[in-house]
C-alpha cells in the first residue's frame, strides 16, 4: 500500500487538486508542503492535532514539511467557521502565542538541515506596502468568486468585515511566498480551508505560470459523530496546563462506540491491519479499543509517560478495584424531574456539596468533572438512561469522587 492509498484507507483524504499528481509527489517523497497555524491562543487544540499528524506521516515518508505560524494572518483572523469577528489581539499577544505554538509543533516535526522548516508569515506580511500589494495581487482575485466561498458566504447575513475579507488573499500570498522562497509545491490542511487553499494555487499559476497543489484532509466534526476538539463546551487544548493529560485521555476514552474505529484510523499511527482486527469487537472488547485510542493519542500529544499515567489513573478509578472502593450514590425515579436531573442536583444528592448554591460555585470555578472531563455548564442534565448501569463518576476537587447511577431495583423496594 502506498502512502496515498493509506491516507485514503484511513479516511483522511477529502479533496485534492489532482489526485494523480499529489499521490506521485507524496509517494515518492517529492512534496515540500506547508500547513499554517494561526496564533488565536497560546495553545493549539485537538482540532489541529489531525494536521499535525498528517505532517508527521508525510515527513516519515521522506517529504519535507513547512510549519507556518501565522504571526501575520493572526492579525486579521480567519473567518472560516466563525459566526462573528474574532477578538483582536495585540502584536505582543500574537508573538507570545506564536512562540508557544512553535513549541507544540516541534513535538511532531523534525526541524533542521534537510528536514522540516518552521516559518512565520509575519516576516513578509507585516511590512507589506498596501498600495503596491493591491496593484500586484488584488487584480488576480475576483470578488464575485470570493463571495461564493463558504467561509464568506456563511457570514454574509450576519456581517462580514472588510478586514476578514482580506484573509483569503493573505493566505494565498503565503503560498506564493513559500513557493518563491523555498520551492513549496503543496499546501495541506482541513477541508474547511479548501477555498482559501485553492486561491493560493491560482495565484501561483497566474503570477508565475507554475503549478502547485492542495491536499485537504477530512476533519472530525459534529456531522461526523465526533466533536473534534470540544469537551463540555470548551476547547480540548494540547497544552497540559490548559487540558490535563488525564482530561485529554478521558475525552478519547469516552468517544461513542460508532466512532472508535474511525478515530483509530485517522488519529493514531497503529497499523491498519491491527485496527481492522478491532472492527468486530463488541462490549468489553470495545472498551479496550477505546482505551487504546486514548493511550495512543495522549502519547502523541503528551508523551508516553503521561499517557501511561493517565491510563493507570483511569483504570484505578473505573475498573473493579478502584470502582469497588469508590463511594456510590444510587438515584431513584423521584430524583428526576420529567426524566432528567441536572448537575447541581447530582452534586448535592451525592453528598459532594451541601447546597445548590455551593454546587453552582463548584461548577463555575472549574472544580467539577464527569468521567474525567470538566463540567462547565451549570445547566447540564442527565437522563435515566444515561445514568443506568454503571452510571457516571463525578469528582469535586482532587480527591472527592462518587459513582452516581440509577438502578431500577432501588425503585422496587
Amino acid at each position: 500500500m502506498t502512502l496515498y492509498e493509506e491516507l485514503k484507507a484511513r479516511g483522511l483524504v477529502a479533496q485534492t487538486t489532482s489526485e494523480e499528481t499529489v499521490a506521485e509527489l507524496i509517494d515518492n517523497g517529492k512534496a515540500l508542503f506547508y500547513i499554517g497555524y494561526d496564533p488565536t491562543a497560546d495553545s493549539l487544540t485537538a482540532g489541529h492535532y489531525m494536521t499535525l499528524c498528517l505532517m508527521k506521516r508525510l515527513q516519515a515518508a521522506g517529504n519535507r514539511p513547512i510549519a507556518l505560524a501565522g504571526g501575520g494572518t493572526g492579525m486579521v483572523g480567519d473567518p472560516s467557521g466563525r459566526q462573528d469577528l474574532r477578538k483582536m489581539m495585540t502584536v505582543e499577544t500574537i508573538d507570545y502565542n506564536v512562540a508557544k505554538i512553535k513549541e507544540q509543533i516541534s513535538r511532531f516535526i523534525e526541524f533542521g538541515e534537510g528536514k522540516g522548516l518552521l516559518v512565520n508569515n509575519a516576516d513578509w506580511l507585516r511590512d507589506l506596502n498596501y498600495l503596491e500589494f493591491l496593484r500586484d495581487f488584488g487584480v488576480h482575485f475576483s470578488v464575485n468568486r470570493m463571495l461564493t466561498a463558504d467561509c464568506y458566504k456563511n457570514r454574509m447575513e450576519k456581517g462580514l468585515t472588510f478586514l476578514e475579507f482580506n484573509y483569503m488573499i493573505m493566505q494565498a500570498y503565503d503560498f506564493y511566498e513559500l513557493f518563491l522562497r523555498h520551492g513549496c509545491n503543496m499546501q495541506c490542511g482541513g477541508d474547511d480551508q479548501w477555498s482559501n487553499m485553492l486561491a493560493g494555487t491560482e495565484l501561483i499559476r497566474r503570477k508565475l505560470q507554475k503549478d502547485a497543489h492542495v491536499l485537504t484532509i477530512t476533519l472530525l466534526t459534529d456531522s461526523g459523530g465526533v466533536k473534534m476538539g470540544k469537551t463540555a463546551g470548551n476547547a480540548l487544548w494540547l497544552d497540559a496546563n490548559r487540558t490535563s493529560p488525564y482530561e485529554f485521555f478521558q475525552y478519547w476514552r469516552n468517544v461513542g462506540d460508532a466512532d472508535v474505529i474511525k478515530c483509530l484510523k485517522m488519529l493514531t499511527f497503529l497499523p491498519l491491519e491491527r485496527i481492522s482486527e478491532m472492527e468486530s469487537w463488541r462490549d468489553k472488547q470495545l472498551n479496550v479499543a477505546k482505551e487504546t485510542l486514548a493511550y495512543e493519542v495522549t502519547k502523541q500529544v503528551h508523551g508516553e509517560t503521561a499517557a501511561a499515567e493517565s491510563r493507570e489513573t483511569a483504570r484505578a478509578l473505573f475498573t473493579s478495584g478502584g470502582a469497588a472502593d469508590m463511594p456510590r450514590t444510587t438515584l431513584s425515579e423521584t430524583d428526576f424531574t420529567d426524566g432528567s436531573i441536572d448537575i447541581l442536583a447530582v452534586l448535592q444528592k451525592s453528598g459532594l456539596v451541601t447546597s445548590r448554591s455551593e454546587a453552582r460555585r463548584a461548577v463555575e470555578q472549574g472544580g467539577v468533572e464527569q468521567d474525567g472531563t470538566k463540567v462547565t455548564d451549570i445547566g447540564k442534565t442527565y437522563t435515566v438512561g444515561e445514568l443506568s448501569g454503571t452510571g457516571i463518576v463525578i469528582r469535586r476537587g482532587k480527591k472527592n469522587y462518587r459513582r452516581v447511577s440509577f438502578a431500577q431495583e432501588a425503585n422496587m423496594k
